[in-house]
């Protein structure tokens, strides 16, 4: 299914069941989630939250570091012997 198939059937309830479904791993029913509809679900969020979610809400996100890991005189040149 393309992203704008997935979009015209997708509505903020269904995005948030979807979401609640793969973090518990399971339907409201109860009944589990099958591979292929964990798949299915996680696609269809990741396509609802580049259409419609700020990038800092979105599944996933991590801020970017406001310093680097390490400075730059301390990076070690690799040699090949």
């Amino acid at each position: 299914m393309d992203q704008n198939e997935i979009l015209k059937h997708l509505t903020p309830v269904i995005y948030q069941r979807f979401k609640t479904a793969v973090e518990l791993g399971k339907w409201p029913d109860g009944s589990k989630l099958s591979a292929k509809q964990l798949e299915t679900c996680l696609e269809a969020i990741v396509v609802y939250e580049q259409k419609y979610i700020e990038e800092t809400q979105r599944t996933g996100y991590v801020p970017p570091k406001k310093t680097p890991c390490a400075d730059k005189d301390d990076e070690d040149t690799l040699k090949w012997k």
